[in-house]
C-alpha cells in the first residue's frame, strides 16, 4: 500500500496544474503548493480532494499554511493516529 506521502504526490499531480501544466512535485515533498504557484481557488478544490481521500478535518487555508507538502502528510497521518 502507498504511503500519505505518495499518495499526497500522486493527488498533486492528477488534481493541480499551474500555467497547463502538472506540478512538479520532488520525491522529498519539500516544496508548499504557493511555492510552486497553485492558485488560491484550486486549494479549495484540493482540500476537497485530501478530505475525501484521507476523511480528515482540512479547510483550503490549512492547505494554504503548510511550509511543505511534507507538512502536509504528517498532519494527514497524525490525524489518522
Amino acid at each position: 500500500m502507498a504511503t500519505t506521502a505518495e499518495r499526497v504526490r500522486q493527488l498533486v499531480a492528477d488534481n493541480l496544474e499551474v500555467d497547463g501544466q502538472p506540478v512538479a512535485v520532488p520525491a522529498d515533498l519539500s516544496v508548499s503548493l504557493t511555492d510552486v504557484g497553485v492558485p488560491s481557488m484550486d486549494f479549495v478544490a484540493f482540500a476537497k480532494v485530501l478530505v475525501r481521500e484521507f476523511d480528515v478535518p482540512l479547510t483550503p487555508d490549512d492547505c494554504a499554511g503548510f511550509s511543505s507538502l511534507k507538512d502536509l502528510a504528517a498532519y494527514i497521518d497524525a490525524q489518522a493516529a
